[in-house]
């Protein structure tokens, strides 16, 4: 099978300076252990039946992300069937990403890749895994099928972006656009943004404007004008409080490498 092997960080804050979404990190682990590993993922999830599941990783040191932030880029995955190079094909999870172009960081495109790809440069062989209720996977199937997270895909991109607004959008507020147009049958994004207001609490970001305003100046990909006086974006974490909330999720987890999964 031919993996892309593409690392995207769609949420980074350190305590110094911004970093966004990056494509092609070198790898940091023997391919041998990310195989295993997105195998692991795999197949806890199959374990559990899902045909469809949120998946999450992280793409930079722990040490340097935001409190509250446990992942850095989120997807969706789908059991499928994927075309091999020979030809043939084999059964297995597709995941749908937004990621923030390498060239335009202001700009995002959606990408399908598969596990390894998914893991491919990770600093942390760790994995968030929702897996929405039986209703719900069939309904984000559908929303794939009928091209919803295409339909809702905005290629103006903020690492920070509010997820109240259609002004900007990162990889985290686009997936919780997706389950709610799975949620509520729509693709409309003023209802789904009013909706989004309604029933969905973000993270909140705890840094200094006056840093934002500095990343705002200096590095693409971020832009705060979409923020009041503080700053909320959507985050895995959020999310899978959103989904346990109103009992949507059956299952929410970490897991590492070679480690039992964990509840969050």
């Amino acid at each position: 099978m031919k993996w892309t092997h593409i690392l995207i960080s769609c949420l980074f804050i350190s305590k110094a300076a911004f970093a966004g979404s990056q494509q092609h990190n070198k790898q940091t682990f023997p391919a041998e252990d990310v195989s295993a590993f997105a195998k692991q993922v795999e197949h806890y999830a199959a374990g559990k039946g899902a045909r469809a599941f949120i998946i999450a990783r992280i793409g930079q040191d722990k040490k340097k992300l935001p409190k509250g932030v446990n992942f850095t880029h989120s997807a969706l995955a789908i059991y499928s069937e994927i075309a091999l190079d020979n030809g043939e094909t084999a059964k297995g999870y597709a995941i749908y990403n937004l990621y923030q172009n390498e060239k335009d960081k202001n700009k995002s495109s959606l990408v399908t890749d598969y596990p390894v790809d998914f893991f491919w440069g990770v600093p942390e062989l760790t994995a968030g895994i929702i897996i929405p209720n039986s209703d719900l996977q069939t309904r984000l199937i559908e929303a794939v099928i009928n091209g919803d997270n295409v339909k809702l895909h905005n290629e103006n991109y903020s690492l920070i972006s509010n997820p109240y607004t259609t002004k900007y959008q990162n990889c985290n507020e686009h997936l919780l656009d997706v389950i709610n147009s799975a949620i509520y049958q729509t693709s409309d994004k003023q209802q789904l943004k009013a909706s989004t207001k309604a029933y969905f609490k973000p993270q909140q970001i705890k840094i200094s404007r006056a840093r934002l305003a500095m990343g705002d100046l200096f590095m693409a990909g971020i832009s705060t004008d979409d923020h009041g006086s503080k700053v909320y974006t959507s985050t895995f974490s959020s999310i899978a409080r959103y989904l346990s909330f109103y009992d949507l999720a059956s299952d929410a987890v970490t897991m590492s490498f070679n480690q039992q999964a964990q509840k969050i």
